[in-house]
């Protein structure tokens, strides 16, 4: 399964691509830290998986949300965000999103759905 990741923080991106090089049929084939040139790699790479923060430059996760869902072919989207009000997670799983995940504590369960996801991929 092709794993694209999005989120502003290079610290983050490094820790969850290390932790995902452990889960079997797992590839990490992209990143970007900001809305614009997410959406470009997403577009050129067609990830099966794209894991998105919420908060970032270059137009908010909700805004890249919306525009992967767009995509023929859109990718199973899980968001992750310390911001995980309500309202967010309400909004992010009206636009499409598959999952919805805060960074602090459930990064845990982030990697056992990515697991199962590779699991059941064909």
């Amino acid at each position: 399964m092709k794993v694209f990741i999005i989120d502003d923080s290079s610290i983050f991106r490094e820790r969850l691509k290390e932790l995902l090089s452990e889960v079997t049929g797992i590839e990490i084939i992209g990143e970007a830290g900001d809305g614009t040139e997410a959406i470009r790699g997403i577009q050129e790479l067609k990830p099966d998986l794209v894991i998105l923060g919420i908060r970032m430059p270059g137009g908010n996760g909700i805004d890249t949300l919306k525009n992967i869902k767009k995509m023929k072919q859109a990718p199973v989207v899980i968001m992750i965000t310390n911001y995980s009000y309500p309202q967010y997670r309400k909004k992010c799983m009206e636009l499409g999103a598959d999952y919805f995940f805060k960074k602090s504590t459930e990064f845990e369960k982030i990697i056992e759905v990515i697991e199962q996801l590779a699991e059941n991929k064909p």
